[in-house]
């Protein structure tokens, strides 16, 4: 009982956080550490000046690998993030609506739901990645353990393509708090850099939570 309740608590503030009613198909990615906890993270990431995109390809970062059973990275993400999700056989959704928390929609169509990296691709690449094995990067690309991958709204994805915080924000400010936290998170876990500008915005929003 009481990892049960443990676990429900931990949806409950995951939900809160991210402006959401809360309720048990609206887990999204695991919360974040705090913002305390952010701004220390953030202050022991390294800052040098970006590098290039030199030799990049998504190709290197294999992506939207088997979870369980006939469900990949993307069906998983799907099934976590959406409200109402009924899958088929091959795990593809044959029912569910998407809250796309950054640009504040409800979307309720799969196909019109993308993916998002929080830390992008690209970026992660400019950031160290490059130097990194193949299962590294695969690991990074795939990781439901810290909050890297969230259901959103194609065109917001779309939109965001793989700018940093100092060259996007979500539309929604309301969550600027939980994406600096997200974000930070990640670079933190995964021993990514970043530059000047980029932990300027971070601070910057970390002062909205």
């Amino acid at each position: 009982m009481r990892r049960f309740t443990t676990l429900a608590t931990a949806v409950v503030a995951t939900a809160t956080a991210w402006g959401l009613s809360a309720g048990p198909a609206l887990a999204y990615p695991p919360t974040p550490p705090s913002a305390s906890t952010a701004a220390t993270q953030l202050a022991g990431l390294t800052v040098r000046t970006e590098g290039s995109t030199s030799g990049y390809s998504r190709d290197l970062f294999p992506h939207w690998i088997t979870q369980s059973g006939t469900c990949d990275t993307r069906d998983q993400v799907l099934k976590r993030d959406g409200s109402g999700v009924t899958v088929d056989s091959q795990c593809e959704p044959t029912a569910g609506r998407w809250y796309s928390v950054y640009d504040a929609i409800w979307v309720e169509d799969d196909s019109s739901v993308d993916i998002d990296h929080i830390v992008p691709l690209a970026e992660a690449w400019k950031s160290g990645a490059n130097a990194w094995s193949t299962s590294r990067r695969q690991q990074f690309a795939n990781d439901l353990t810290v909050s890297q991958l969230i259901a959103v709204s194609a065109s917001s994805n779309r939109s965001k393509g793989d700018r940093d915080p100092s060259e996007w924000k979500p539309t929604n400010s309301s969550v600027h708090c939980i994406y600096a936290r997200e974000w930070i998170w990640v670079k933190h876990t995964y021993g990514l850099s970043l530059q000047s500008a980029e932990k300027t915005a971070l601070q910057q929003m970390l002062g909205t939570c």
